[in-house]
């Protein structure tokens, strides 16, 4: 009866929401417009901007303030223009600036992290779907970074890298951008002429202060594509065609406690055909994932299953593709099945293939992938399929399809979802409202299929934003190529924030109250509570010079219908149990030299209590290097014992140029009583083809000793050939 007269009343909001969205007024019109250059000559990419050509391309001016003062002028000249020939797309951006000296550029590695230096973004739409886009971003140093965009900007997949280059020159005028976008590396739809939304921004971090091209309110992000201008002017870009190798050398040594060393050898390869412009097709053979850094240890303090971020570069490549509307906590695809044992050790990969892009309006990515046999591990194959249609002017509706096929055993997933999105709602404010249902089958299990389902309402806006959510999952929902939390519950959320902005307080940028916030569980099983957590948040803000402050109180529940052993011999009864904390958070602008943070939370846990204890501190001398490093303690007290728990994480970073760098990596914790070493260095000789050098190191620290339990040196060669 629940879900019925939850059924009807979501049916009614899609209906209110869908005539709101037709009864809007087109928003293109007004929009700002800037038309590519075509050039017959070599632009030489050197960042300093001095073709003829870059001269007499329209230039896009008047860049309007997001922040600090949204709406007034920039308080720096910024242009930008865009060139193009057969092969390539070209960005010019003069970025003025009357105090050169005091621009801040720390970083230069390949995605770096760029909300710490000065910086200028493009992004294009080439689908003009008004959903999805490729974003790329440099700083003074010609650091790089680019994502794709999906999900009406608010989904990144920053793992995503194109093949692209660019150079930049500091003057006592200002610095000075050159981008070379290869066309290959952008997907669009066919046609002799055409028009792609496009936006630029450029960051002045002394000042905390964004400009936009075109955009700029508040209640809208950069990567919101919708409030995007317009790029015209292109023609003769149907013809693109791209078969793309890419084979992978790999040579190591191996060393393991009371083991011979062993030789470290592997080949194998991609390859990538454009079935049409906006298809691509990629075979991959033998994979590897040699290069990969090491997952973040972490101890388990709960009595539900870790989470571990995918980090594979296949995998991560094209993942937004394969979203689906379920959320975090219920993942229908989660690519780590595929290759990885429950202990994390690697099952080779044989073969795999997939599709993934755009044909018209319709998203396709399909993948079916071959893992050998290991040990008592059969082979598996695991295949997805995920459609996703535009619908309206910024909404969508889907399915998707999963398997995975083993010897005398079957399991699938599959299901619909639908999202309703505008970004002009009621004076340009954004609204959502989306739901999802899957079921599983698994051949072998007595209660053989189960259910999921997810619906919600979104309210992303800068003064207010507000979320809520029910979801829930069946006794027999078992997605075995995907990701679930919990299983067999019901889940009510509602997140609520209230952002002002008091002109008369000159040190903060804007407050951050939060009247509430909470997840309600309730076990199917029992229909009584299974855990509460809610939050509400007396006072936050962000200052003008970057520093955030958060104090926040909590009220937690948690109801065992079994005993709970959350350590080596410390046993939680079966009962209910409330509890209430108090929360701390303090962090400095990382765009600093100096920079850290600090956590605090301390009150109540099950029958005893706990204290959290987080530190972080980061140093970054140059644009060459970075040190950083984590501590956190957990200190708990129970009446059936106490304990502490230490994590401490060490990072260095390292850059000598945007083309060559690298990191390093060490992780203890008195859980696992381990140490881990990962050190890493990765050289682009040219875009699209890497070298890499990996060592991966882990030592025994029981009974307070420091012991080589294995050590693994590996070479590894991806070269780029494009017929």
């Amino acid at each position: 009866m629940l879900m019925k007269n939850r059924g009807k009343s979501f049916t009614g909001i899609l209906i209110i929401s869908l005539f709101l969205s037709i009864t809007l007024h087109a928003q293109d019109a007004g929009k700002k417009k800037l038309t590519a250059w075509p050039v017959e000559g070599k632009i030489d990419l050197n960042g300093i901007l001095d073709e003829p050509e870059w001269y007499k391309a329209p230039h896009a001016t008047n860049f309007i303030q997001r922040e600090l003062h949204e709406g007034e002028p920039a308080t720096e000249k910024t242009e930008v223009a865009v060139l193009y020939d057969k092969k390539n797309l070209y960005i010019g951006a003069w970025c003025f600036d009357s105090q050169p000296d005091k621009i801040i550029a720390n970083r230069m590695k390949r995605d770096f992290e760029y909300e710490a230096d000065d910086n200028f973004k493009v992004i294009f739409d080439t689908y003009g779907d008004n959903r999805t886009a490729y974003l790329f971003i440099t700083n003074p140093n010609a650091a790089r970074f680019d994502a794709m965009i999906s999900h009406f900007g608010e989904s990144y997949n920053v793992n995503w890298d194109g093949v692209w280059n660019v150079k930049t020159t500091k003057t006592d005028e200002g610095w000075f951008v050159e981008m070379e976008i290869p066309l290959s590396t952008l997907r669009f739809k066919k046609g002799e002429k055409q028009e792609w939304g496009i936006n630029f921004e450029r960051v002045i971090q002394r000042k905390r202060e964004e400009d936009l091209w075109e955009g700029w309110s508040r209640d809208g992000t950069f990567t919101m594509v919708s409030r995007a201008g317009k790029l015209t002017g292109l023609s003769g870009l149907n013809k693109i065609s791209l078969v793309e190798l890419k084979p992978y050398g790999i040579a190591g040594v191996g060393f393991a406690k009371d083991e011979n060393p062993k030789i470290l050898g592997n080949i194998g390869g991609d390859i990538n055909y454009l079935i049409t412009p906006t298809l691509k097709l990629n075979i991959t053979l033998n994979t590897d994932f040699a290069q990969v850094e090491s997952d973040r240890m972490q101890v388990n303090l709960t009595r539900f299953s870790l989470y571990y971020p995918e980090k594979r570069e296949f995998f991560l490549e094209g993942k937004n593709y394969y979203n689906f509307g379920l959320g975090h906590r219920m993942q229908p695809f989660y690519s780590r099945r595929i290759g990885l044992a429950e202990d994390h050790s690697v099952i080779p990969i044989i073969a795999g293939a997939r599709v993934m892009g755009k044909a018209g309006k319709t998203s396709i990515g399909a993948m079916s992938i071959q893992t050998a046999k290991k040990d008592t591990i059969p082979t598996v194959n695991y295949s997805v399929l995920r459609v996703k249609q535009d619908v309206l002017k910024e909404s969508s509706v889907g399915f998707i399809a999963i398997s995975k096929l083993e010897p005398g055993r079957e399991n699938y997933t599959y299901g619909a979802d639908f999202t309703y999105f505008t970004s002009h709602f009621s004076k340009g404010k954004n609204v959502a409202v989306g739901g999802a249902v899957a079921q599983t089958y698994t051949s072998d299990k007595e209660q053989k299929t189960g259910t999921a389902g997810k619906i919600y309402v979104d309210y992303p806006n800068d003064f207010i934003d507000f979320y809520a959510t029910w979801e829930y999952s069946s006794f027999g929902f078992n997605p075995e190529v995907g990701y679930q939390r919990r299983t067999n519950y019901q889940m009510y959320n509602a997140d609520m924030r209230i952002m002002p902005r008091i002109a008369k307080i000159g040190l903060v940028k804007k407050f951050n109250f939060k009247p509430f916030d909470f997840n309600y569980f309730i076990d199917n099983a029992t229909h009584k509570m299974q855990s509460l957590w809610s939050e509400f948040r007396l006072l936050g803000f962000e200052t003008k010079s970057g520093e955030e402050f958060e104090f926040n109180l909590q009220r937690k529940a948690e109801n065992l219908t079994r005993p709970f052993e959350i350590h080596d011999g410390v046993v939680i009864e079966p009962g209910e149990y409330w509890f209430t904390d108090w929360e701390l958070q303090f962090s400095t602008f990382d765009g600093r030299k100096l920079y850290g943070g600090l956590f605090v939370n301390r009150g109540g846990f099950y029958n005893g209590n706990q204290t959290i204890t987080g530190t972080q501190l980061a140093l970054q001398p140059n644009r060459f290097l970075k040190l950083s490093g984590h501590y956190a303690r957990h200190a708990i007290s129970l009446p059936a014992g106490a304990f502490t728990v230490h994590e401490f994480s060490g990072r260095i970073d390292f850059a000598l140029s945007p083309d060559l760098f690298g990191s390093s990596l060490i992780q203890w914790n008195n859980e696992e009583d381990a140490v881990l070493i990962n050190f890493r260095v990765n050289w682009i000789p040219k875009p699209g083809t890497n070298l890499y050098f990996v060592v991966n190191q882990g030592y025994d620290t029981e009974n307070k000793t420091f012991v080589s339990k294995y050590t693994t040196v590996q070479l590894k060669l991806i070269w780029r050939f494009v017929l």
